[in-house]
């Protein structure tokens, strides 16, 4: 049986990191998700929220680098539990248990900045060992502010 989910939207409200008794990280969180059809006569689009469960090194992540608002890619499988109420009531609700939680946009910058977005900083060097075996010429990489080095066109012609 197949049962894989993949939501993304924008987390409702802060991620809440707790631990079991066996000191296990577990954080819950909303994800906002816009649906992708409008009604026909032009309406407002509909939103879901849906609530998400992190384990473990996941939960952790999720806490330390998502906040209310952040676009996130939650993939995972969809659990159904029922539970009781306080009153006795029988309740049933839908969560996803995340595996993995992806960043859905780039790091903002500083709201001072215009509130516009950035790519994520690159490596500042690329890495020119392992060990005592080098690896795809590195060392040969010219040292700039950059970890990329600008290409030579040549005549522009492609070799294939």
């Amino acid at each position: 049986m197949l049962n894989h989910i993949v939501v993304m939207g924008r987390l409702t409200r802060d991620p809440e990191l707790r631990y079991t008794q066996s000191q296990i990280p577990v954080a819950s969180f909303t994800v906002a998700c816009d649906r992708d059809f409008g009604n026909r006569d032009g309406a407002e689009r509909q939103t879901d929220f849906i609530d998400v469960v992190a384990w473990r090194h996941t939960a952790e992540f999720v806490s330390k680098y998502f906040t209310k608002g952040s676009m996130a890619v939650v993939s995972g499988r969809l659990q159904i539990r029922d539970w009781t109420d306080r009153d006795g009531n029988k309740r049933r609700s839908a969560e996803i248990v995340a595996d993995n939680v992806y960043f859905g946009e780039s790091k903002r910058r500083d709201d001072n900045a215009g509130g516009g977005y950035s790519r994520p900083a690159a490596p500042q060097s690329a890495p020119s060992s392992y060990g005592n075996q080098s690896y795809g010429g590195y060392d040969n990489v010219p040292k700039s502010d950059s970890a990329f080095a600008e290409l030579d066109d040549g005549d522009g012609e492609l070799p294939f």
